[in-house]
């Protein structure tokens, strides 16, 4: 029977952005079939294969991006996202492979392979929105800085849950109501629906982290809040900037007590 982790690293080793995504979601279905067991952890690479196309800048070296009324500005945002998707995709994965044990719960490995094939479900319908517009991805540059993250929490899955789904994701869900709005404004309700598609999976993923911080920090004796602002003091690199999604928050069981004792004032 063939093995998640190993799995998972073919799909970290996979370098085109489409095939990339088809693998992930194929590598789920076969999770859900039976078809993998899960032995122990793999040695994923230290950053997954990439396509030669977009040229990857610094996060401080990258325009704002903003809906508008105008396709170009629509193009971009999109292309942002979608770079942010194909990002995902490797993060769940490299977690499964990087930190899976086999003493966790069945749930632990259930879940964030249903995160990898959400996440490149999300990919796919950028993919095919930006065709439909006249682009594709690649065309425009994209930043490198969520990878970062991943490698600042290689050595840890306490901060790697920390930082990823409770920072990373979580402010995708202060963010996203508003993007939302501004392509509806543009008369863009196609890259609106999907854009709601990603808000309420990313809803259950950030509800998924904060889960399985809960557990390992159980495990760990830690107190959950505690541990989260000690992680992200030492981990995140940003600011946790206000105004936050509280409703989203909420639903996701990622309350304020967490994030609100750390936020800019």
């Amino acid at each position: 029977m063939a093995d998640l982790a190993e799995e998972a690293i073919r799909v970290l080793k996979t370098a085109d952005a489409a095939e990339k995504a088809a693998a992930a979601r194929d590598l789920a279905a076969a999770w859900r079939s039976g078809a993998l067991s899960f032995d122990k952890a793999g040695n994923p690479p230290s950053r997954p294969a990439r396509p030669a196309r977009p040229e990857l800048r610094r996060p401080g070296d990258m325009p704002r991006r903003k809906a508008g009324g105008n396709l170009e500005k629509r193009v971009a945002l999109l292309h942002a996202l979608a770079h942010i998707e194909l990002n995902a995709i490797d993060l769940a994965w490299d977690l499964l492979a990087r930190f899976g044990r086999a003493d966790l719960p069945r749930a632990f490995f259930d879940d964030w392979v249903r995160v990898g094939d959400e996440e490149a479900l999300h990919f796919t319908m950028l993919a095919e929105r930006l065709a439909e517009m006249g682009a594709a991805y690649g065309d425009l540059p994209a930043h490198d800085g969520l990878w970062q993250a991943a490698e600042e929490t290689a050595h840890d899955l306490l901060a790697r849950l920390a930082i990823v789904p409770l920072v990373l994701e979580a402010r995708g869900l202060d963010v996203t109501p508003a993007t939302v709005a501004d392509f509806k404004r543009a008369g863009d309700d196609a890259s609106a629906a999907a854009l709601e598609i990603i808000y309420r999976d990313e809803i259950s993923h950030v509800a998924t982290g904060k889960r399985w911080f809960d557990h390992v920090a159980a495990e760990r004796g830690c107190d959950p809040a505690a541990a989260w602002q000690e992680l992200v003091r030492k981990h995140f690199r940003g600011r946790l900037k206000p105004p936050f999604n509280k409703a989203a928050r909420d639903q996701a069981g990622f309350g304020a007590a967490f994030y609100e004792p750390i936020a800019e004032a």
